[in-house]
């Protein structure tokens, strides 16, 4: 595999970008070696500046459902495009794609579009502590809800510990309202519900993605959801990379429960920059300009992203891919589990709807502090060569894979040659 290009790419970017990349998990850092720049991509493959081509489970984090530059998609672009890119005005697209959201997801009356799901998930929690009239919000140690202050937050040890902020830059005053429980364990969420009476809401992404893909137990789920509610504090579920991959809507009503507020992203921009919060019309009449919380945006509902979000949400009800990702991430665990097995290598693999996640630990995944027992070096090595080998991975242990309806028979054949010669070379190196 030759990067000569990256390399000379990765070295000229160094000046005027930091660290060359605009977003610290494309500097490989968990993985080392020198990051990969794209070029183009489409359908199931993307290619490097080298010319090096990839099976591609990164899709973008999430929203190449469909794959790269697919023909209806594409087309609704290009004739969206010839009208002009951005007004700063309303457009009869984003009320088309509101009502296909909203349409999706019960107990959901009203959608406000935004730009970003980090942008929608601080909406979703100042609408909450609008609504309640309280200021605290529980989130879970391992999920992420984007780079905001108040959620950029690390939890120490015990149950109960005080939120320390996780970046420099964020100030002790604006974490001190965010508690951290720990997931899959109801009785980290009921310590602070007992001790505080001023809580707003409860955040969580219904299937976490990056800590890896870890599903939460159903009675854990259920219990949350009672509990909130007899207390009346809101539940935010975070479907920003969830939202449509596991099916036409959410995955929250899979899981059999149903969201105060709901954030998303990803797939409902296609590709472009667009992310959503949305509820039931008593919450969402807080919104300004029906209510006092104030959000806003210029970009929002930009006309470009709407197009492409349409297209794809239509396609994607139209294909109803949905029986085929649980098919093909059902045929991908199995492939790196027996490949493993073969080689003697600890893993563990968890899986659900187009999100797949091998872990390199003979434990099982259930939370943070299990996700923690990965051999991230394992991992390294275990990257490194199936980018060799032609599969383009997200470059950390912790960020679920994505599978596109893209994804062909020969692309999973080529895949299961690419994880045995790379589970081989990790057993080589663990031995060493």
């Amino acid at each position: 595999m030759k990067l000569d290009k990256s390399i000379e790419l990765f070295n000229k970017g160094q000046k005027n970008l930091v660290g060359a990349v605009n977003s610290p998990v494309r500097a490989f850092k968990s993985v080392g070696g020198i990051p990969v720049f794209i070029d183009h991509a489409k359908g199931s493959k993307i290619y490097d500046v080298d010319g090096n081509e990839y099976i591609d489970l990164v899709l973008s984090y999430g929203p190449m459902i469909l794959g790269h530059r697919h023909d209806k998609v594409e087309k609704s672009i290009r004739k969206a495009l010839k009208k002009g890119y951005t007004f700063g005005a309303s457009t009869n697209k984003e009320i088309k794609l509101a009502k296909i959201v909203c349409d999706a997801f019960p107990g959901m009356d009203k959608v406000r579009f935004v730009n970003s799901g980090t942008e929608a998930v601080l909406s979703a929690i100042r609408l909450a502590r609008a609504y309640t009239g309280h200021n605290k919000i529980i989130k879970f140690s391992g999920c992420y809800h984007g780079h905001t202050d108040a959620l950029l937050v690390a939890a120490g040890s015990g149950l109960a510990t005080l939120s320390l902020p996780g970046s420099k830059g964020v100030p002790d005053e604006a974490v001190k309202n965010t508690l951290i429980a720990e997931f899959n364990n109801l009785e980290s969420v009921k310590q602070h519900m007992n001790s505080h009476n001023d809580i707003a809401a409860v955040i969580l992404e219904p299937i976490a993605g990056n800590m890896g893909v870890v599903q939460p137990s159903s009675k854990f789920l259920h219990e949350l959801r009672k509990i909130t509610q007899e207390a009346g504090v809101l539940l935010i579920l975070d479907e920003v990379m969830t939202g449509f991959r596991s099916k036409f809507g959410g995955a929250q009503e899979l899981l059999g429960i149903e969201a105060d507020i709901t954030c998303l992203g990803k797939v409902i921009g296609g590709g472009f920059p667009v992310g959503a919060y949305g509820a039931r019309d008593e919450i969402m009449n807080m919104v300004a300009p029906l209510g006092g919380m104030y959000q806003a945006g210029t970009l929002s509902g930009n006309p470009i992203a709407m197009a492409c979000g349409i297209a794809t949400l239509k396609e994607l009800k139209r294909r109803n891919p949905y029986r085929k990702f649980k098919k093909n991430a059902a045929k991908i665990k199995d492939i790196l589990l027996k490949a493993a097995k073969k080689h003697g290598v600890p893993l563990q693999v968890n899986h659900f709807g187009s999100m797949i996640n091998p872990f390199f630990t003979d434990k099982e995944v259930i939370d943070f502090e299990t996700a923690q027992t990965c051999d991230t070096e394992s991992f390294k090595v275990f990257f490194w060569q199936m980018m060799e080998h032609g599969v383009f991975l997200p470059p950390s242990q912790f960020e679920a894979w994505f599978l596109s309806s893209a994804l062909k028979k020969k692309d999973l054949k080529k895949i299961a040659e690419a994880v045995d010669i790379s589970m081989a070379k990790v057993a080589e190196k663990k031995t060493n």
